[in-house]
């Protein structure tokens, strides 16, 4: 029987969109960013630290972080903090770096540790070895193409590729190759991100989306797989003849191309159960954190998902066509907690596989 080694026998060097931004060592193994010579913490891993609850508007750009009779309002760009309707100046201001908030090195200290004395560190998860070395995730629509657009103006391509961003650096720090189809507010074809993942020797095939009915009151999060009605002979011929096989020494000769489509359908066999497992586990692991509705794992016939020669999903992450479910997704603190979800879903499957 072949196994994902076919996939995992060439590994292509990433270069890192940085954005002037570079990682670097902080205290308490908190992730850290240097911004133009300036050190930042992520906001979010702050706040899991020291138990603190958080709220972005997407519209002002302002914070708000709570935690028993305290409340710190927060403003990107800003130096002026709030804290209990007292003004207090930070050294530098409030920024966003790959979608996540970022504050200034001093606000920890500053700030947080005078008020909340407690530190819990985070707890560091530790990538066990496995096959699964990268994965490219794909931020859809995008550019021209907006997608859906909520009641408020919300637009699909730009939920789409912030969830995405986050989950990039959350499988980056668990150090998991990461590839995006695209980083910035750009179209790029169908065709062209399924050629990504597939020229990239990738493991997993991530697509995120964003959800809309006619049907104002629908709701949930859903994850979609090749359907069983894809004609996979057809894709395995396809690939015999176009795709690149790599079987090492198991064969002592140039196999024939009918030998070369049934490896292939083989594949593509497997590559479906094992697109179905992770969704599956994405749904269990989302329902736990967030407790959303799951319409659940559902087969579908999208571009993205039958080019792709790597397990693919496709995850439907709400609806912007509901008030509620846009008010969410409006939300950075709940996209966090998405893309948290999707990276554990993902560490969950790495470690069975």
């Amino acid at each position: 029987m072949f196994t994902r080694k076919i996939y995992t026998l060439y590994f292509i060097l990433l270069t890192l969109y940085l954005c002037g931004c570079a990682t670097v060592a902080t205290r308490g193994g908190l992730p850290g960013y240097s911004i133009n010579g300036v050190d930042y913490l992520s906001l979010v891993s702050l706040c899991d630290a020291k138990g603190i609850n958080w709220e972005y508007d997407l519209i002002t750009r302002n914070i708000l972080m709570s935690k028993d009779k305290h409340r710190i309002n927060l403003r990107l760009g800003e130096k002026m903090v709030l804290v209990d309707g007292v003004a207090q100046y930070l050294k530098h201001p409030v920024d966003i770096y790959e979608g996540t908030v970022v504050v200034p090195l001093n606000f920890k200290g500053q700030i947080l540790d005078s008020l909340f004395k407690e530190y819990i560190p985070l707890k560091k998860i530790t990538m066990p070895t496995v096959l699964i070395k990268k994965v490219v995730i794909d931020a859809g629509h995008g550019g021209n193409d907006p997608g859906a657009i909520g009641r408020t103006g919300s637009r699909e391509k730009h939920v789409n590729l912030d969830i995405a961003k986050r989950l990039g650096t959350l499988l980056k720090q668990e150090g998991i190759q990461v590839i995006m189809t695209r980083s910035t507010d750009s179209f790029i074809p169908l065709e062209r991100r399924v050629n990504i993942a597939n020229d990239a020797q990738a493991d997993l095939f991530v697509s995120v989306h964003s959800n809309a009915s006619r049907v104002k009151s629908l709701t949930g999060f859903e994850v979609y797989y090749p359907a069983f009605d894809i004609d996979d002979s057809r894709r395995a011929l396809y690939a015999a003849e176009h795709a690149k096989l790599n079987l090492g020494d198991s064969f002592y000769s140039t196999p024939t191309l009918n030998l070369k489509a049934t490896l292939w359908d083989i594949i593509y066999n497997y590559d479906r159960a094992e697109s179905i497992r992770l969704g599956r586990l994405i749904c269990n692991v989302v329902q736990r954190d967030l407790n959303c509705k799951i319409l659940g794992v559902k087969g579908a016939r999208f571009q993205v998902l039958k080019g792709a020669r790597v397990p693919a999903v496709l995850v439907e992450v709400g609806f912007l066509s509901n008030s509620g479910e846009e008010n969410f997704l409006k939300n950075s603190y709940y996209r966090q907690k998405i893309a948290q979800g999707i990276k554990d879903a993902i560490l969950d499957y790495a470690r069975d596989y």
